[in-house]
């Protein structure tokens, strides 16, 4: 997006919604639909078998097909999920992560194909292609979950993919750096701009020491670092973290990196305010949340976003309806267009209380960066667990505030009386739904396009891909290859899987910072665990369980905590395991109860199948809990399933749900009082 001079009225921003569910088809008529809405960029929501490298026919894809977004496998996928959308004109941002490089590989191939259809060049089509992919391996070692390989082979893969894009797709951002995900696990401001820096730092340090781009064209490099960032509720603070972000990437790339030319060293950003803020309980409240988050990132001129997305209403709900992504979108299109509010330069310049929080944020940050930086980086910082432990900490402090009423959640903690809501009348379909059938017909559609496609080809651009990432080669052209011979996700993964192995990113919840002295609620849920040990002659054990795709791990990891300190010995192996691997897990270690964490939807495909493992090998008497995004008509047939309890983010109060959990166990073991 480009930045007009200061005495121009300000261009409004890309505007986006996050979308794709399904299949590639139904995706292809929902971007249409958007942007025949307005909508001036597309972004492109892929589902977890697509985010983590699997193919929809893998025992870990069950239940999570076209949940959370679109299920892109092959080149097909991708030829289907663009028709009719000429790319060379299009602003796209894919939410993809450890197989990005894989995923940019099929959008170029199409991009070529559309050009050779249409008789134009192809290097010039490329050079119009713009968006960007997300890419930002580091957060999702500490927040999101959606990692492949170990740190090392992860750097490698996106210092490879932005040294080919600098040179052969100039204007596409081949990363962003996301501080998103990182408040959403917990970082205070300084936190979520320290660390999202810290990986910055780490990236750009990668690629000026590969070899593989020119010291002159560093500066091409830093200006095609975009950022991904969180915007939440506290706006003020928000828009002076954003200034302060600013500033220190302008200091940063100026200082480090020898940039000379200030537009190169601009910010370049984009937002999705805060989703796993908006609530349950009274989720018409969301609609203002989102409004007054917007405001954050785009009030000050100096430092507004380039592109919005904004969830919908009611995605503590479940899947968001096209009726409320356009809703959304409307929000964005009467504060560009109705206000006068590109019509000023910075409003704040000048203001010495907007001056001195940004100083604030800013004096922090950098004594954090500088703290990582002797850890030995960001990339040493994820392997010894300690910016993992740190979020986990802020976080829990974050619940702690929210428990005791220190911080405010309305509709939650405080006036939660309220009328019946409309929008959710009886009879109302208030979320989108996936047809269980989605998952069935991708399985069958990627069982065809193996049978239909050139095996020898297949075969022969994988092995290429194996020898070369056993080198240190570029591997961009290998991947493009693997695209344009049909190759699908999986195999795409499962080949450099073998070359670099997997990993498991440290959870943080053993290092976190012991919590609730002087809590007296605490303190008697803690003499109930004793007294029930006693009983049983044993300590109490808890597994907390993530089954299948999800890496949405905070929640999980908020429950480890907090059972921690209530007294229970606690279980927990992080994300991405299968149903057998968690009953074998609960069946060996002997616990009382396990606890399962589930947010994108497959709760009905996978949490039966534990209750089930459980029954099979005679731990029918270990009672399975349920937590996550799980509609009223789900939870009722879970119930139906033999799960014991279950709890949906209204349910915030965790002291009193381990109170709960220790009650289930007494009156499992038939203990009576």
């Amino acid at each position: 997006m480009p930045y007009p001079s200061d005495h121009e009225r300000d261009r409004p921003w890309v505007m986006r919604t996050y979308a794709g569910h399904s299949s590639a088809a139904a995706s292809n008529e929902l971007y249409r639909r958007n942007l025949a809405k307005g909508q001036t960029g597309l972004s492109v929501a892929f589902d977890l078998p697509t985010q983590t490298g699997y193919d929809p026919d893998h025992v870990l894809a069950r239940g999570e097909v076209g949940k959370v977004g679109v299920p892109v496998s092959h080149i097909g996928d991708m030829r289907r999920l663009f028709d009719g959308i000429p790319l060379a004109e299009a602003n796209t941002s894919m939410t993809i992560n450890a197989p990005a490089m894989w995923l940019l590989a099929l959008y170029v191939s199409v991009a070529r194909e559309q050009a050779e259809a249409e008789g134009r060049d192809v290097d010039e089509v490329l050079a119009k292609l713009t968006g960007t992919t997300q890419n930002d391996i580091i957060k999702e070692y500490l927040s999101r979950g959606t990692y492949i390989f170990p740190p090392g082979p992860s750097l490698r893969l996106i210092t490879d993919m932005i040294a080919w894009t600098v040179h052969h797709v100039p204007k596409w951002n081949p990363i962003n750096i996301c501080s998103y995900h990182l408040q959403e696990a917990g970082a205070t401001p300084t936190q979520e701009v320290a660390y999202a820096l810290c990986t910055a730092i780490a990236v750009l340090d990668a690629v000026r020491d590969s070899g593989q781009v020119e010291p002159s064209d560093m500066a091409k490099v830093v200006a095609r670092i975009s950022f991904f960032v969180n915007a939440g509720v506290r706006f003020v603070e928000e828009m002076c973290k954003m200034r302060a972000f600013t500033a220190l990437w302008d200091e940063l790339t100026r200082d480090r990196y020898g940039i000379e030319d200030p537009k190169a060293r601009r910010l370049r950003y984009g937002v999705q305010v805060n989703s796993l803020g908006l609530t349950e309980a009274q989720p018409e409240n969301n609609v203002q949340r989102i409004v007054l988050e917007m405001l954050a990132v785009s009030l000050s001129r100096g430092s507004r976003a380039r592109a919005i997305q904004l969830p919908a209403w009611n995605e503590a709900l479940g899947l968001p309806r096209p009726w409320d992504q356009q809703w959304a979108l409307r929000m964005q299109q009467v504060l560009a267009f109705e206000t006068d509010l590109l019509e000023y330069e910075d409003i704040f310049d000048g203001s010495h209380v907007v001056q001195a929080k940004v100083d604030e944020i800013m004096s922090g940050a950098r004594e954090e960066i500088a703290r990582v930086q002797d850890l030995g980086g960001a990339v040493a910082a994820v392997e010894s667990g300690y910016m993992k432990s740190q979020l986990v900490t802020s976080l829990a402090e974050y619940r702690r505030g929210m428990e005791n009423g220190e911080r405010v959640l309305v509709g939650v903690n405080k006036f939660d009386t309220t009328e019946p809501s409309p929008l959710q009348a009886e009879g109302a379909k208030a979320i989108e739904t996936i047809d269980p059938a989605v998952e069935k017909a991708a399985v069958a559609a990627i069982e065809d396009w193996r049978e239909r496609r050139d095996s020898a080809a297949v075969e022969a651009s994988l092995l290429a891909l194996k020898e070369k990432a056993a080198t240190s080669d570029n591997l961009f052209e290998a991947t493009v290859d693997c695209a344009r011979a049909g190759v699908t996700t999986g195999e795409w993964s499962g080949a450099l899987r073998e070359v670099f192995g997997e990993y498991r990113a440290p959870t943080g919840v053993s290092a976190a910072a012991a919590a609730g002295k002087g809590d007296p609620e605490l303190e008697r849920v803690r003499a109930r665990i004793r007294a029930t040990e006693a009983e049983l002659g044993e300590r109490l054990r808890i597994l907390v369980g993530k089954p299948g795709l999800d890496g949405h791990s905070n929640g999980a990891e908020q429950v480890a905590v907090r059972a921690r300190d209530a007294g229970f010995e606690v279980v927990y192996q992080g994300i991405r395991l299968t149903p057998d691997q968690i009953v074998a897990a609960a069946v060996q270690e002997g616990v009382h109860v396990v606890g399962l964490s589930v947010l994108s939807g497959s709760h009905l495909e996978v949490v039966p199948l534990v209750v089930d493992g459980l029954r099979a090998a005679g731990a029918a008497d270990v009672p399975v809990i349920v937590g996550g995004i799980i509609p009223p008509d789900d939870a009722a047939l879970l119930t139906e399933r033999g799960i014991a309890r279950v709890f949906t983010p209204k349910d915030y109060e965790l002291t009193g749900i381990m109170a709960g959990i220790v009650d289930l166990i007494r009156e499992r073991h038939g203990l009576t009082g």
